[in-house]
């Protein structure tokens, strides 16, 4: 396989033959602008001809932006452009360096890429082939698992979500959220999944970690069931793990008793963000080496069918009032469109997800209420 090598020439010397010994280091053959010689094409074309030529891209970013071509961008940021539109691009960016204001909003575009597979940082030309050796091995890790099947992960999702029971209540409505990984896989054997150090983690990060989930103050209990790590709290909060990485959160949303126990949208995003931040910290600790590399994600809140929907705005204008739900039809389950995204957008696009996500759920959710 052909591996194209996009950054700026001058000033990278070493770091660019730290990614020609990384590449041929795992028997791939590096292509390199400084190695075409004489064409009869531009090298802005040769180089782009070079990108759509190779399987894969890597990229890295310095100090330096580079002269801008006639397209008003530099000719590392159009090879850029042009292998996020047909090829995957393992992106490493240069830490502890005063980089201009071009090149710090080239940064940022790579970065917030829904589709890219952003490798993080480095410090020196050896801790790059390092880490580009690394990230080249678990994409073609990721690839000899198979295809990723968008609709076999989406039917995987929605059959995660619970059941909704009409005719029992606990007064307390939880926002459901299942994530299916993908390429379709045992991440976890049995006997892992039965460590104790793998629940005491996942409690751990579920109570006291940065994307805390649970209420640190009422404990947690665990469980194998099914074959799948339930973490539980009560009876209706839980978090389960499953053998494929998969994961079901079904977590409490906050009461508001004006609304005769309705829900605040800008919880249910605050509520969406933690849960993000919790599966992408869960999905590193179990496959830290990346063999899952799509999620679908798929939603819904349960007793919702009689369920008041409002703003925190509107939720104020009307306090004082008492707000009434409407028996309509039972809501439906709601997930992207697309629905499958790359597990780096679980980080690096959360805030668009949860967006997303939060107006599915008001149009599905807030018909009740109107």
């Amino acid at each position: 396989m052909k591996v194209f090598v996009s950054s700026l020439i001058t000033g990278l010397e070493p770091i660019r033959a730290a990614a020609r010994a990384a590449v041929k280091g795992l028997g791939y053959e590096p292509v390199m602008a400084e190695d075409f010689g004489a064409r009869p094409t531009s090298p802005q074309v040769a180089c782009l001809d070079g990108v759509r030529q190779s399987g894969l891209v890597v990229l890295i970013l310095g100090k330096d932006y580079g002269w801008k071509q006639p397209s008003g961008i530099s000719a590392t940021h159009e090879e850029y452009r042009e292998a996020r539109e047909c090829r995957p691009v393992l992106a490493f960016v240069q830490e502890g360096v005063d980089r201009d204001q071009d090149e710090k909003a080239f940064v940022q575009e790579v970065q917030e890429w829904a589709g890219g597979l952003f490798r993080g940082g480095f410090t020196t030309a050896e801790d790059l082939q390092a880490k580009i050796g690394r990230a080249m091995h678990e994409y073609m890790m990721s690839r000899a698992a198979g295809p990723v099947d968008e609709r076999s992960l989406l039917e995987r999702a929605l059959s995660l979500l619970p059941e909704e029971r009409r005719n029992y209540s606990t007064g307390v409505r939880h926002l459901a959220v299942s994530v299916a990984c993908g390429p379709a896989q045992s991440i976890l054997r049995p006997s892992q999944i039965e460590e104790r150090a793998l629940a005491e983690h996942l409690a751990q990060s579920a109570l006291f970690g940065p994307a805390r989930i649970l209420d640190r103050g009422k404990g947690s209990r665990e469980a194998i069931e099914d074959g799948a790590l339930v973490l539980r709290q009560g009876d209706e909060t839980s978090v389960t793990l499953f053998p494929q990485g998969d994961l079901r959160l079904v977590l409490p949303l906050p009461r508001s008793d004006d609304m005769m126990g309705g829900v605040i949208e800008e919880d249910v995003a605050a509520l969406l963000g933690q849960v993000l931040r919790f599966t992408a910290a869960t999905l590193d600790h179990v496959d830290p080496t990346q063999r899952l590399t799509h999620v679908v994600l798929a939603t819904s809140i349960t007793e919702g069918r009689m369920m008041v929907w409002r703003t925190r705005r509107e939720a104020t204008q009307s306090r004082g009032s008492v707000s009434f739900g409407f028996d309509h039809d039972e809501p439906g389950r709601v997930h992207l469109t697309p629905a499958m995204r790359t597990r780096a957008a679980l980080r690096h696009d959360e805030a668009h997800l949860v967006e997303d996500l939060v107006t599915l759920l008001r149009r599905e959710y807030r018909s009740n209420s109107d």
